[in-house]
């Protein structure tokens, strides 16, 4: 083999660990954030919501609620903590540049990281977390009876002021009723934007058509909710500190080290003196 062959060999082989390296890196972080969440959210839900259920697809449901919601909170946590973890891993090979167990902190996974992290950003915020709260609150087209049941049994109709519930509908028809309901809501949001943004702009590329649907509207789309998250932000903010703040000042005890004494003494003798003179 010519050294040519042998060095572009070598160039994809390095390259190709290099790929893999970032690939286990980045599963890594974030099944540990995945972890993390899922600790989180059994720690501070409630008890009945996911326990205390009696039906089996109830309970599946739930479940599938559940891992939707921790995939979402990881994503969420991964992109606040994505900047302090690039500031970081840029000052650690800035201090140590010729240390050879810290050069897989590297640019391209930080570059892949941010990637990672606006393309799941994307996914949980217009599809993950919409589809969670609509499968929790489906119950299924009409109609539709349940997956793995008899084929020739009709559903049991409710019966009049009996406490008794018909069968459940089914996983799948609810999934089904979610994504349709899904895709009415993503056809409503599309067009509001795409009304909104021919109202406001004046060229021509605010009132194109929904061909540039990826480049155009989607990043529009996320630009307003991220403005709205902003804004909700600066509104909270204060109040969560002043409340914080309120809270803290009822709970410690004021300390005591700047009282002036003699003035304490001064005031013990004069009501001294005016006791003795009541008696």
């Amino acid at each position: 083999m010519a050294p040519l062959e042998q060095d572009a060999l070598a160039v994809r082989e390095q390259l190709f660990h290099e790929r893999v390296r970032e690939c286990i890196i980045c599963a890594l972080l974030f099944a540990s954030l995945y972890i993390l969440c899922h600790f989180i959210i059994t720690h501070f839900k409630k008890h009945t919501d996911f326990t205390a259920v009696h039906d089996d697809e109830d309970a599946a449901v739930n479940r599938i609620a559940l891992g939707l919601c921790t995939f979402t909170l990881a994503v969420a946590l991964g992109a606040v903590l994505l900047l302090p973890f690039s500031i970081i891993s840029n000052e650690v090979l800035l201090s140590f540049p010729q240390n050879y167990y810290i050069q897989w902190l590297n640019g391209s996974l930080v570059h892949g990281l941010w990637n990672l992290v606006f393309l799941f950003s994307n996914l949980s915020l217009v599809f993950l977390m919409p589809f969670a709260y609509f499968f929790t609150e489906s119950e299924g087209f009409a109609g539709s009876r349940k997956v793995g049941g008899p084929a020739d049994v009709p559903p049991v109709p409710p019966i009049p002021g009996s406490p008794l519930t018909p069968l459940p509908q089914g996983i799948m028809a609810r999934v089904y009723e979610t994504s349709v309901v899904l895709l009415l809501l993503t056809l409503l949001v599309l067009g509001m934007v795409w009304v909104a943004s021919a109202i406001v702009g004046d060229d021509a590329a605010s009132r194109q058509s929904l061909y540039d649907l990826w480049e155009y509207y989607l990043p529009y789309l996320y630009s307003c909710i991220s403005l709205f998250g902003v804004l909700l932000l600066l509104l909270c903010t204060p109040f969560g500190l002043s409340t914080m703040f309120t809270v803290t000042g009822k709970l410690l005890v004021k300390p005591r080290l700047l009282e002036d004494l003699d003035e304490q003494l001064s005031c013990t003798r004069f009501e001294e003196a005016a006791v003795s003179h009541r008696i």
